[in-house]
């Protein structure tokens, strides 16, 4: 939900698709079709404010400073929207950041600055394994074979069925503290 009246939903299709192949009665048609909720749950027809083709990719700079330029969110990172870390991630960057230009430039001490990749990539990596794998859970795949089909279905039903894997699905959708950054130790 972006506001109580505004929601971001994506509808899988083929990356190569043509916007333009997807005019508002085709995205409402595809959306009642495949959210089926049946009951008393129904899909509130409005304006289409934003569309596009949006590719799932994945991509990490490490380490996220070269020399004295430091990255932060996109730059840094990006996960495909299916696990909705993007905006976190780029909030838990500036945070890092901030707290490590601030302990630079008020008590000349650079050792937040030194740690800031290891601090954040603990984080991305964390966000970026989730992304993936609410990709491989939610999506289907045009060559997955009926054995990896299977294997997606029997996912897709413990974590429905099992209190312990919703828990950590809740966990990592909720997103991590801001305080699981500062204990990064290299092993």
């Amino acid at each position: 939900m972006r506001s109580p009246q505004i929601t971001r939903l994506y509808i899988q299709c083929d990356p190569s698709e043509e916007i333009a192949n997807w005019p508002d009665d085709r995205i409402w048609g595809e959306l009642e079709r495949r959210l089926d909720a049946g009951g008393d749950l129904a899909l509130k027809e409005g304006p289409i404010i934003q569309k596009g083709v949006t590719p799932m990719r994945s991509f990490v700079v490490e380490p996220m400073q070269y020399g004295r330029m430091f990255l932060a969110g996109d730059a840094a990172h990006i996960v495909p929207p299916t696990g909705a870390k993007g905006l976190n991630l780029a909030a838990a960057d500036v945070r890092a950041l901030s707290r490590a230009f601030a302990d630079y430039y008020h008590a000349g001490k650079s050792e937040l600055l030194n740690q800031y990749s290891q601090t954040c990539l603990r984080r991305v990596w964390r966000a970026e394994h989730f992304s993936w794998w609410m990709t491989s859970l939610l999506h289907r795949f045009p060559d997955a074979t009926p054995f990896q089909r299977r294997i997606q279905l029997a996912e897709l039903e413990y974590v429905t069925s099992s209190r312990a894997a919703a828990t950590a699905l809740a966990e990592n959708y909720v997103g991590l503290p801001f305080e699981w950054n500062f204990h990064y130790q290299d092993t």
